[in-house]
């Protein structure tokens, strides 16, 4: 595939032009602006942000703590940094969710950890009783995870019976108060396997986008199909009120995704915004950083996967992603242990090895420790959160 720019908008807003109006109906949006580039070829060694990477102020992995709480969850995936102390949360803490049990059975964790920057870890939830509301399979916790304004925790379930895709469901996201108690539950046919998600949130409302994976693999097959879906989510927040999920619009279709005896599935994951408005998505399955435009205000998806950003060089299986200071993608491999920089243009600037062990399937949930100070990500190799950061001497 060819590789392209991500969209670029500037200007303010004007009065639009016809073949505007045209364009964006074509693509699911509406409004317009004035656009100076949407989806060119990209210019070979372009880079905005010239020679320096974000990546390359950080040296040094360190063990902050380990992720297994009192009951034994292992394999943690998802991860975000808590923004503001209400209940049990505490700002500048580490949310982890947990996908197996103590027995090490994929899509079977019930827990979310708390952890310190000291490395002090309690247990934020655990998932054993009764959800308020429907969940087609029950709790297996995902990498997707994120907090909203007033204290909420939003928490994916794909959850299995025995550890094998041959018994995974469609599962749902749980909402959670800041004591960590589940409040609501979102499922239906836009939800199905949630298995990454990133928000974009005000005091009285979010976007949240959602990665699925279990659409359309039939009889859980692991043959390759092109059915994977990325998922707006509009949510209005309303004080001490649980936050209500309004409306849900499919944005982006055609990623591939497969059942895997190893990692349960693989198909679209990490996803990050841009400060554009763009989503960047992590096509796992074709080995590329894939971009969909206007993923705020479009109502029709972007078929076929949307545009390749990036494919091949450093990257090796892409699966969390999260958005550096600069504007850059980071990405973290399933192939290997390394953690890789990719510019808005598609150029892959930096690809350090994060994983000590440097092997691959380690590395998963990924999110900027408070300040940009470096990277904090999960390694479920051994069950901790790691801080990719400076080293002794501050580079």
């Amino acid at each position: 595939m060819k590789q392209f720019r991500a969209l670029a908008l500037t200007g303010a807003p004007r009065q639009p032009s016809r073949s505007c109006r045209l364009v964006l109906a074509a693509i699911g949006m509406t409004g317009c602006l004035s656009i100076t580039a949407v989806a060119l070829p990209l210019a070979a060694g372009a880079s905005p942000h010239g020679s320096t990477s974000f990546l390359s102020h950080f040296s040094t992995v360190t063990n902050v703590a380990s992720t297994v709480p009192a009951n034994g969850d292992v394999n943690p995936y998802g991860i975000t940094v808590v923004p503001q102390s209400m209940g049990k949360l505490v700002r500048g803490d580490t949310l982890v969710s947990n996908f197996n049990n103590s027995a090490n059975l994929q899509g079977t964790g019930t827990t979310i950890v708390e952890i310190a920057p000291s490395g002090a870890v309690t247990t934020l939830t655990q998932l054993n009783g009764a959800l308020p509301g429907a969940c087609p399979g029950g709790v297996g916790l995902s990498t997707a995870l994120t907090t909203l304004p007033g204290g909420w925790v939003v928490v994916g379930s794909l959850p299995t019976s025995d550890g094998t895709s041959a018994t995974a469901q469609a599962g749902c996201l749980i909402v959670l108060n800041s004591a960590g108690m589940p409040v609501e539950t979102w499922s239906g046919s836009n939800i199905n396997g949630p298995w990454d998600l990133t928000a974009v949130s005000s005091d009285d409302g979010a976007q949240i986008f959602v990665s699925n994976v279990m659409n359309g693999t039939v009889a859980h097959s692991p043959s390759t199909v092109n059915h994977g879906t990325v998922v707006r989510l509009d949510v209005r927040l309303s004080g001490h009120n649980p936050p209500r999920l309004v409306d849900s619009t499919v944005i982006g279709t055609g990623f591939a995704e497969r059942t895997d005896p190893a990692a349960l599935v693989v198909g679209p994951t990490g996803l990050a915004l841009g400060d554009e408005g763009q989503l960047y998505v992590a096509d796992t399955v074709n080995n590329r950083i894939a971009v969909i435009p206007f993923a705020l205000r479009r109502w029709a998806p972007a078929t076929g996967g949307g545009i390749t950003l990036s494919s091949g060089g450093a990257l090796n299986g892409p699966l969390g992603l999260a958005l550096a200071p600069n504007g850059d993608i980071l990405s973290v491999n399933a192939g290997d242990g390394n953690i890789v920089e990719t510019t808005p243009f598609g150029r892959q600037v930096a690809s350090p090895q994060i994983d000590p062990a440097g092997a691959g399937g380690d590395l998963f949930g990924l999110t900027l420790a408070p300040g940009g100070h470096g990277i904090l990500f999960v390694d479920d190799g051994d069950n901790t959160l790691k801080l990719f950061g400076p080293g002794p001497s501050g580079h």
